[in-house]
């Protein structure tokens, strides 16, 4: 009898655990669905006046995006707040 209340209480365990790691999973797909949308959002952007693709530039440790046609960089806030810092 004392057995079978393992078998049980095991049982128990597992399926928590199935649970768990489904639930994580689900969190998992939609924090990389977020980081996909993002990076997709980012690619599609372009120069307002030439329409050339925005290329991704790194100066002095900031991340910016920038026409190659020299039109003008974009900045995202954090990159901002960081240069208005200096």
């Amino acid at each position: 009898m004392a057995d079978e209340k393992d078998r049980f209480g095991e049982k128990l365990h597992q399926s928590e655990k199935a649970l768990e790691d489904q639930w994580a999973r689900k969190q998992d797909a939609e924090l990389l669905e977020k980081i996909r949308q993002k990076g997709a959002a980012t690619v599609a952007m372009h120069c307002p006046k030439c329409n050339e693709a925005l290329a991704d530039k790194i100066v002095d440790g900031l991340h910016m995006l920038a026409c190659p046609q020299h039109h003008g960089a974009w900045l995202e806030a954090a990159a901002l707040e960081t240069l208005l810092k200096k």
